[in-house]
């Protein structure tokens, strides 16, 4: 069994740490007496973005190396000559202040580049999922006003099928993955690399690099419930300073940090590369995950510490055992929303500690972290200064150890006109901060000692025989089965007047498992209500980039062929 004291003994040495090494970097930067007041309440007056801080490691840290894609290295040096150079290509085509690029790429070095380089000029970026196509894929391009688009030369047949359709973008640049891809149609664009060669690495901020109320990037959110909301964050407001104390929290220059995830996600582009560049470690960057090569190639890189989201622990855990697996050099893990009954396991097998961490691209910079320091299974409590009540949908608090949405009181600093911004969506943004509290849309519970726990989205509740129902507790309850890989749950119409709980479940590979045995099962583990009363066992999911279940798409098939109907005992 863990110990909370001495988790919190070990993070209050280290927040005095960090506390130390961020005021002395603020006092270099002149900013200690505006933002020191905000410490504590992580309230930033004066943030940085990227290119600053990019420009600052490289100076620090030299010809260290920061980034290894593939079987190339970079260091941060080489990341800031690059991102330098891609803010003269784009200053070459026009671009400049207020003028935004779309990111359409996967996982790269270049990404990186165009992400970085354009806050040095005082552009803005889009980074755009790689799985959009059609519709979904062209809201976004003109939804955002972005003037260039930057593109794989992989996704060139995907834009093909909307180009005649886009609205406010001038120029395409192709990013080249590779040589062989240079067909007609490629060479029909400027590429990125060539054009990058080409351009100077001169200093570009002797004008000033932005204009602290212009947009630094767009980040869109998955659309669950409506059309994608595209979160705003202004040069004014980057967050990066909040993610350098987290950073120097966590991680030392020493670590090496790994990322299969992507680098549209802010897990990927926060978590792992911002707070690595933080505090000088060195991060490895991979395409996408893949979970029978993952530990093998932690091994040989020798990281020290990931990142996980969604169901990447229960994909691991139900890979074959190897007598490896608690051979690494794995100081800790980073997760969001572990499964409290795999947690202790997961150490255990694999010689590593599990920190947990909640945050959200929309929740306003608000972090909290459990690093050892609140039993398993918790998130911990949100740090002192951080108001926050936990409210169902009429605003009355929640009983304890009931579930309710959580909201952070809004801050009131003049430094910020809204803790949370949609792009061009007031009515949005005026719901989710408009007024006293910021809404996170995720449902928690508090024990009697204050610690929260994540129950689910309030967006993934459903109302069945008049008791609320969280899809997130049942599909935890369904996962504990060895057989089961993955499991969606969702409601579907019922004869009566409310829905009924319906799972579709994947298998693990040369596993076999009966609906009823399933039922069966979770029935000591859910109450009665919580049942699922239709089981479907599928081959497999759609996924979205971030390996989340696109559950939408399972709902919409609703009850078909197959499905076992556990109240009348029969396949429908």
């Amino acid at each position: 069994m863990r110990s909370i004291t001495i988790g919190k003994l070990r993070t209050l040495k280290n927040i005095l740490k960090s506390f130390g090494i961020f005021m002395a970097k603020e006092f270099s930067r002149g900013t200690l007496k505006e933002n020191f007041p905000g410490f504590l309440s992580m309230n930033i007056s004066r943030d940085m973005s990227w290119g600053e801080l990019m420009e600052e490691q490289a100076k620090k840290y030299k010809n260290k190396t920061f980034l290894i894609f593939e079987d190339k290295k970079f260091s941060f040096i080489d990341m800031n000559d690059n991102a330098s150079q891609a803010a003269n290509y784009f200053k070459s085509l026009g671009g400049g202040k207020g003028d935004g690029v779309a990111l359409f790429m996967e996982n790269s070095p270049s990404f990186l580049d165009a992400f970085i380089g354009l806050q040095k000029i005082g552009m803005y970026s889009v980074p755009v999922n790689t799985s959009l196509v059609g519709d979904s894929l062209l809201y976004i391009l003109n939804h955002c006003d972005a003037k260039f688009l930057l593109i794989d030369d992989t996704m060139l047949p995907a834009l093909d099928k909307i180009r005649d359709r886009l609205e406010n973008i001038e120029t395409i640049i192709v990013n080249v993955t590779d040589v062989k891809n240079m067909g007609e149609e490629v060479k029909a664009y400027p590429t990125f690399q060539e054009a990058c060669r080409q351009a100077p690495v001169l200093s570009v901020d002797s004008e000033g690099p932005y204009n602290r109320d212009d947009i630094c990037f767009i980040t869109y959110t998955s659309g669950t419930t409506g059309l994608p909301k595209g979160v705003v964050y202004r040069y004014s407001n980057t967050n990066v300073k909040i993610l350098s104390m987290v950073a120097r929290l966590l991680y030392r220059k020493s670590d090496v940090l790994y990322t299969a995830l992507k680098l549209f996600h802010g897990n990927a582009l926060f978590v792992t590369i911002t707070c690595g560049l933080c505090v000088g470690s060195t991060v490895i960057l991979r395409k996408k995950f893949s979970a029978s090569r993952f530990w093998e190639d932690v091994r040989q890189n020798k990281v020290t510490s990931f990142n996980t989201i969604g169901a990447m622990i229960p994909i691991l855990m139900k890979q074959p055992e190897n007598e490896a697996d608690n051979k690494n050099s794995v100081r800790f893990i980073l997760s969001a929303a572990c499964p409290a009954d795999l947690w202790e396991k997961f150490e255990k097998r694999f010689g590593t500690t599990i920190y947990e961490a909640y945050g959200a691209v929309d929740g306003g910079g608000k972090t909290i972290l459990n690093l050892g320091t609140a039993p398993v299974g918790s998130i911990g409590k949100p740090t002192m200064k951080a108001k926050f009540r936990l409210v169902d949908e009429k605003m009355n608090d929640a009983p304890e150890g009931e579930g309710g949405e959580l909201v952070f009181a809004a801050s009131k600093s003049e430094s910020s006109k809204s803790a949370v911004e949609y792009y061009k969506n007031e009515s949005a943004t005026s719901e989710k901060s408009g007024g006293d509290w910021i809404f996170t849309g995720d449902v928690m519970r508090q024990d009697k000692k204050g610690f929260l726990y994540f129950v689910g989205r309030n967006t993934e509740s459903m109302r069945i025989k008049g008791e609320n129902v969280s899809a997130f507790e049942v599909e935890q309850a369904i996962q504990k089965h060895p057989a089961v890989l993955e499991a969606a749950v969702y409601a579907v119409p019922s004869e009566l007047a409310e829905d009924e709980v319906m799972a579709s479940i994947s298998l693990v590979e040369g596993e076999d498992l009966r609906e009823n045995e399933l039922i069966e099962f979770v029935r000591d583990n859910l109450p009665k209500f919580a049942m699922p009363r239709y089981v479907k066992i599928v081959e497999d999911f759609l996924k979205t980039e971030t390996f989340r279940i696109k559950k939408k798409d399972v709902e919409d098939l609703g009850i078909v062929e197959g499905t076992w109907d556990a109240a009348q005992k029969i396949y429908v």
